[in-house]
């Protein structure tokens, strides 16, 4: 480890946030933060109990009152003066994330970019809240119709954007008038500890963020979520676990947020430009090494093209670059984890022995970290488990279709329905796909969709409700109707 990446880690808090302090764990307990491309120690923290979690909760709830009667622009301007820390503290970030997740160092600047725009949009939407006035029909009275906040709310955040996951809820949520617990995840929380700690620099007021580190998630969250003056919750994570958590949510009747998994489908037409088309899946495939929700999983490439595409798409990955996300040139960096890995080996394992051809790749890496090489898998048949689990790694499955109809369906052959990415130049077939096509979001001839000033979300098992865009900030409000006699 170099000395400016020890250096850095010595400025990230180790200890809860709870209150506008940084505290110790009630039982003491700390837990190792590990680097997944060396699985080395990377620094070491507050491992809460369930008792820290409701003190966090205590906190959100004793500060609710006041930030809600705060005005709206002085909760933009906060949001506005994170956003510009964030900037001011850009490479310290991208770095952080480097250390704990594993990117290469030039993806992580661009989920500060990325993760920053959050707080930017909601300073300027807080302003913006808004209701309507006007006669009831029958001319009797007038109609107020108004939105506040929800109220306390609680965050479970993934491993693979910690800072954007952090950002895409924490801002709306400060930005409508509510306070929030947040739990990072275990494996990646150093990210969320010193972004919390721009957050205090930035304004926040003691008891509206607070966060809470554990290896002990379920113990920890389930008395938050049953405690009655919790009033929200939101989830980014896989399916199992958001089901749990819904019906968790269920007994208090809680308004909630789930970003859940996915199974993108990627279709390539015949009528595509493949230039684009093989642009379009380098970025749909390989971003965060293919550990995204909205990572395509499945290519489903037009017969008459199938061969060209996975040509040049093989070429594009035997170039890639494996290695240490802070080292030149990498693009590829490690897993998070050997679970990680064994997941990826089975996939295609599973899918070779049904028939299908690795053309570049197909095994973990030797030697130290959690690596598994870029891979390209054509001729993959149906019943295929990678066709139907998430792979969430950097693993590129080629199937083929003959016509619509049957790209359609194999399209949304699946539970889930988060992102879609369609490739053709007819611009009335696109038309056609985003009427036909089950998922939340599609890019069309793209193959990044994510946007702050856009609602992220999907339907079916890939969740329900949406995080950025004019929707995101109504996740965290609630309407209130009130009739006044004419």
């Amino acid at each position: 480890m170099t000395s400016a990446e020890t250096d850095l880690l010595a400025r990230v808090p180790a200890q809860l946030f709870i209150g506008g302090e940084w505290v110790d764990a009630a039982r003491g307990a700390t837990f190792a933060v590990h680097d997944p491309s060396t699985g080395e120690v990377v620094r070491e923290i507050a491992d809460a109990s369930p008792e820290d979690g409701i003190r966090a909760l205590d906190a959100a709830v004793a500060a609710q009152d006041a930030w809600a009667a705060t005005a709206p622009r002085e909760r933009g301007e906060i949001l506005r003066r994170a956003f510009e820390l964030v900037q001011e503290h850009k490479e310290d970030l991208a770095l952080l994330m480097t250390l704990e997740m594993g990117k290469p160092l030039a993806e992580s600047r661009g989920e500060v970019a990325y993760g920053g725009e959050f707080l930017r949009w909601f300073s300027e939407e807080a302003v913006r809240i808004s209701g309507r006035y006007g006669t009831n029909p029958e001319g009797t009275g007038r109609i107020v119709v108004s939105q506040r906040p929800v109220g306390p709310s609680f965050f479970i955040t993934p491993w693979n954007f910690p800072l954007a996951m952090a950002t895409r809820k924490i801002a709306p949520a400060l930005a409508a008038g509510c306070t929030v617990v947040v739990k990072p995840a275990e494996l990646t929380p150093l990210t969320t500890l010193f972004f919390v700690r721009l957050l205090a620099e930035a304004g926040v007021p003691a008891g509206v963020v607070n966060v809470v580190t554990t290896t002990s998630s379920g113990e920890v969250s389930a008395p938050i979520i049953a405690d009655p003056r919790l009033r929200k919750l939101s989830f980014t994570g896989s399916t199992p676990v958001g089901q749990k958590l819904i019906a968790q949510a269920a007994e208090g009747v809680l308004r909630v947020s789930m970003e859940l998994g996915g199974n993108a489908p990627f279709v390539v037409f015949e009528d595509a430009d493949l230039d684009k088309a093989v642009e379009g899946a380098m970025l749909a495939k390989f971003r965060n090494i293919g550990q995204a929700c909205t990572a395509a999983n499945r290519f489903i490439v037009h017969e008459s093209v199938a061969a060209e595409f996975a040509r040049r798409v093989t070429e594009r990955v035997e170039a890639m670059r494996v290695g240490r996300g802070t080292e030149d040139g990498v693009q590829i960096g490690p897993l998070i984890d050997d679970r990680a890995v064994a997941k990826a080996t089975e996939l295609v394992a599973d899918a070779v022995e049904r028939g299908a051809r690795v053309l570049v790749g197909g095994n973990a890496v030797e030697g130290r970290g959690s690596f598994y090489e870029p891979t390209v898998v054509e001729g993959v048949v149906p019943g295929s488990a990678i066709l139907r689990e998430e792979i969430f790694g950097p693993v590129l499955a080629i199937s083929t279709f003959s016509d619509e109809d049957e790209a359609v369906r194999l399209a949304n052959d699946t539970e889930y329905g988060l992102v879609s990415y369609v490739f053709t130049e007819s611009l009335s077939r696109g038309h056609r796909m985003i009427d036909r096509l089950e998922t939340g979001m599609m890019g069309l001839n793209v193959g990044v969709v994510s946007n702050a000033a856009a609602p992220f979300g999907g339907v079916k098992q890939s969740g329900v409700g949406r995080e950025g865009g004019l929707e995101g900030i109504h996740e965290y409000l609630s309407v209130k109707y009130t009739l006044i006699p004419a």
